[in-house]
C-alpha cells in the first residue's frame, strides 16, 4: 500500500512539471476525474510527514484546481498563490539547470536581452512674426526649423531613415561632405532706411555659401558637382555659378554653427545678382517641411500673394548645434525662412487695415501635427497702450526677447492650444490703425549703400558709402567686395574716407582677378566713427568683351554682386549668452557672446555696369543688304543664263479671221 501511495505521489508531481510547462489539458470524463483527484488528496496527506515542501505545494495545488465544496473560499486562494509560487520555483530550477549546463547561452540571451539605443531624436518647430512698419507696410517673417540629433559622419555608421529631415539635403550632406549649407533667394531690395534690419538679411538674387569638412580633397571638383546638385532640388540656375563668380573670403564668412573650422581653403562663396525668383522656387522650398503646404502655418504660403508684393526672400540654412547647455553632443539644424514686406502699392489693399487673410488670402486652422511648437508673434513694441492700432483677437500672452539689439514685446498665439482659434476653429489675426499719419523711424544704426560714377565706356568708379548712425559709439566693420573680372580694378586708387579724412583700414586681403578665371576680391577692416560716413572709393577699367560672351540683352547692363558689410553692432541691451535655452527662432540665428553688442550683416544695393558693346544690329543690316545685291544681281544673271527663247509667228488680223469665216461657211478654202 506504502508503494502504491509512494507512485501516485511521483504522478502527482509529474503532472505538476507538466502543468508548469504546458496548458493544462481538460478532462472531459467527470467521474474519472473525482476519483483520482480524491485518491491524490489521501496521499498527499499521507506523504507530509516523510516528503519535501514540493510535494506539500503539489498536494495543494492539486486540490485548489478542483475545489472541494466543504473547502472555504480562503483556503482556495491559499491554495492559487501556492500554486503561482510554485510554478515559479520550478521555473527558477529549471532555469538555473540550464544556465549551469550552458553558460555560453546563458551569456548570449544577456546581451541579447539589452534594449537597444534609443532612436536618433528629431523635432519640428513653426512660427510666423508680424512686425508692423513705420510706413504702414507689413514684414512677415516665417522661420521654420528641423533639429536632428544625429552624426552624418559617425564611422561605420549610415543614415538611411529620415521622419523630419528631408532625405534630399541629408544625402547632400553625407556626399559632399557638408559641415555648413546656406543659401537664399531674394526677389526685390530691403529698405532699410524704411524699414529697419531683417531678421536675416539676404541679397537681390541668389547667394549660396558653404563650409566642406577638412576631410574633403577636391573642394572645386565637389563645389561644382554640389551647385548643379541644388540647381535641380531648388530649381534654380545655380549651375551657373563657376569659377568666374567664386572666392573664398578670408574672414568675412565664419562658420555660424559649433566647430572651431576655420580654415578658407574649405570655403566657397558665390552670388547670382541676375537670378529671377519665381514660383518654381518655392515649390520645392515648400516640399522640404515634414508638413509640406497642407497644415501648419505653411498653409499661408500662396505663391500669387507671396510674389505679389515688394520683398520676398526665402532661404534654407544647415548647421551643426549643441543638443545642450554643456555641448557634449551635436545635433544638425535645418531652419527655413521666408520673409515677405507687404505695401498698399503692391497689395491693393488699404493701407490702414491688414489682417491674414488680406495678405495671404487664407487663415490658420490647425498647427502642423508634427511640430512641437507652432507659434505666431505680433509685434506691439511700439503700440503698449494701444494708441497706434488695434490688434484683434487679442491676447493675454505676451513675451520679450532680445531682437537686433533692442528688446522688443509680441503678443503670441499658440497654435498647440485651441484658444486662439475660437469657436469657429480659424485663427484671422487683424491689425487696424488709428492713426493715418507715418510715424519716425529710428534710423538702423549700421546701413551701407553703393553706386558707379563716372562717364563714358572705358573707366569708372565704385562708391560704397557705410553710415555709422550711432550718436557716440565707434566699431569696426569688414567690408567684403567681389567685383567680377571684365572690371579691371586699379588698387592703387583705393581711398577710405571718414568725416572728410582718410581713414586707414586696419585689415586689407585682395586677391586679383584673372581673365575669364576668377573674379576680384577685396576684404578690409575699417573702424567707423560715431555719426559718421565712411565712402570707400575705387577706379576701375571696363574690359572688351568676346562677342560671344555678352548676354542675349547686352545693352541692358552686367550685374555687379551686392557688398558684404558684417560687424558687431553695439547694443543696451544685455544679451543672454544660453543659446540653447528657449526662445524665439528669429531671434536666435547669429551666435554672439557679447553683452555690450550683437551681430548683424548687411547687403548693399547691386551694380548696374554698361561695358563697351558692339552694335550687334550691324550683322542684321548687312545680312538685308547683301540678300539684295544677290537677289538683284545675280538673280537676273541666272535669270539670263537659264532662259530659253522660242520664235512665235503673229496672229492673223480680224479682217482676215472674218474673211476665212465667210470662206468656210461658202466651202471655199481659206487665205
Amino acid at each position: 500500500m506504502a508503494a502504491c501511495r509512494y507512485s501516485v505521489v511521483l504522478i502527482a508531481f509529474a503532472l505538476l512539471v507538466c502543468d508548469s510547462t504546458c496548458a493544462t489539458p481538460k478532462n472531459d470524463e467527470g467521474d474519472t476525474a473525482e476519483k483520482t483527484e480524491s485518491d491524490i488528496a489521501d496521499d498527499v496527506t499521507l506523504a507530509e510527514a516523510v516528503h519535501t515542501q514540493k510535494s506539500d505545494a503539489v498536494s495543494q495545488t492539486q486540490a485548489g484546481r478542483t475545489p472541494n465544496p466543504e473547502t472555504p473560499e480562503s483556503k482556495q486562494k491559499e491554495s492559487l498563490r501556492q500554486w503561482e509560487a510554485t510554478e515559479v520555483t520550478v521555473d527558477t530550477n529549471a532555469d538555473v539547470q540550464s544556465n549551469e549546463e550552458a553558460p555560453d547561452r546563458r551569456d548570449a540571451e544577456v546581451i541579447d536581452s539589452v534594449p537597444p539605443p534609443p532612436p536618433p531624436k528629431d523635432q519640428f518647430q513653426e512660427e510666423l512674426v508680424i512686425r508692423p512698419l513705420q510706413s504702414g507696410d507689413i514684414y512677415a517673417s516665417f522661420q521654420f526649423r528641423t533639429r536632428w540629433d544625429t552624426d552624418f559622419f559617425q564611422q561605420g555608421r549610415k543614415v538611411a531613415h529620415y521622419r523630419l529631415f528631408p532625405k534630399s539635403l541629408g544625402q547632400v550632406i553625407t556626399k559632399f561632405s557638408l559641415r555648413e549649407l546656406h543659401i537664399s533667394f531674394t526677389q526685390g531690395y530691403w529698405r532699410t532706411m524704411q524699414w529697419g534690419q531683417p531678421f536675416l538679411s539676404a541679397p537681390p538674387g541668389a547667394e549660396l555659401w558653404v563650409w566642406f569638412q577638412d576631410t574633403v580633397t577636391d573642394v572645386d571638383g565637389a563645389w561644382k558637382e554640389l551647385t548643379n546638385v541644388l540647381s535641380g532640388i531648388f530649381c534654380a540656375s545655380l549651375n551657373f555659378i563657376d569659377s568666374t563668380n567664386t572666392v573664398q573670403p578670408s574672414a568675412s564668412f565664419k562658420p555660424l554653427g559649433v566647430g572651431n573650422v576655420t580654415d578658407q581653403r574649405f570655403l566657397r562663396y558665390a552670388v547670382l545678382p541676375r537670378e529671377i525668383v519665381c514660383t518654381e522656387n518655392l515649390t520645392p522650398w515648400k516640399k522640404l517641411l515634414p508638413c509640406g503646404s497642407k497644415a501648419g502655418l505653411a498653409v499661408l504660403l500662396k505663391s500669387e500673394k507671396l510674389f505679389h508684393s515688394s520683398f520676398h526672400s526665402q532661404s534654407v540654412h544647415i548647421r551643426p548645434v549643441c543638443q545642450d547647455w554643456q555641448c557634449t553632443s551635436t545635433a544638425w539644424e535645418l531652419r527655413q525662412t521666408l520673409g515677405v514686406v507687404f505695401d498698399m502699392h503692391t497689395s491693393g489693399q488699404s493701407r490702414r487695415e491688414w489682417s491674414l487673410f488680406k495678405m495671404f488670402s487664407r487663415t490658420l486652422t490647425e498647427a502642423c501635427p508634427l511640430a512641437s511648437s507652432s507659434k505666431v508673434y505680433v509685434d506691439i513694441t511700439d503700440n503698449s497702450q494701444g494708441e497706434l492700432f488695434d490688434l484683434t483677437p487679442a491676447t493675454p500672452t505676451l513675451s520679450q526677447a532680445v531682437v537686433l539689439g533692442d528688446r522688443r514685446t509680441y503678443s503670441v498665439y499658440d497654435l498647440t492650444t485651441p484658444e486662439p482659434f475660437g469657436t469657429l476653429r480659424s485663427l484671422n489675426v487683424l491689425l487696424k490703425w488709428k492713426t493715418t499719419d507715418a510715424a519716425d523711424m529710428l534710423r538702423p544704426l549700421l546701413h551701407g549703400e553703393r553706386y558707379v560714377a563716372g562717364y563714358g565706356l572705358q573707366t569708372g568708379e565704385i562708391h560704397t558709402l557705410i553710415y555709422n548712425n550711432h550718436p557716440y559709439r565707434a566699431f569696426p566693420v569688414l567690408l567684403l567686395e567681389m567685383v567680377p573680372w571684365y572690371l579691371r580694378l586699379y588698387i592703387h586708387t583705393l581711398t577710405v574716407t571718414s568725416k572728410s579724412r582718410e581713414n586707414k583700414p586696419s585689415y586689407i586681403h585682395y586677391q586679383p582677378s584673372k581673365d575669364r578665371l576668377r573674379p576680384h576680391l577685396l576684404e578690409m577692416l575699417v573702424q567707423l566713427p560715431p555719426n559718421s560716413v565712411t565712402e570707400v572709393t575705387v577706379q576701375f577699367e571696363r574690359a572688351l568683351l568676346k562677342w560671344t560672351e555678352y548676354t542675349p540683352d547686352p545693352n541692358h547692363g552686367f550685374y555687379v554682386g551686392s557688398s558684404v558689410i558684417s560687424a558687431l553692432v553695439p547694443s543696451v541691451v544685455a544679451m543672454d549668452t544660453n543659446s540653447t535655452k528657449e526662445h524665439p527662432l528669429f531671434s536666435s540665428f547669429f551666435p554672439c557672446k557679447e553683452e555690450s553688442a550683437y551681430f548683424v550683416r548687411v547687403y548693399t544695393e547691386p551694380l548696374l555696369v554698361n561695358l563697351p558693346t558692339p552694335d550687334f544690329s550691324m550683322p542684321y543690316n548687312v545680312i538685308c543688304l547683301t540678300c539684295t545685291v544677290v537677289a538683284v544681281g545675280y538673280g537676273s544673271l541666272y535669270n539670263l543664263l537659264t532662259r530659253t527663247f522660242q520664235v512665235e509667228e503673229p496672229s492673223p488680223g480680224l479682217t482676215k479671221r472674218l474673211a476665212n469665216v465667210i470662206r468656210w461657211l461658202r466651202g471655199v478654202p481659206p487665205l
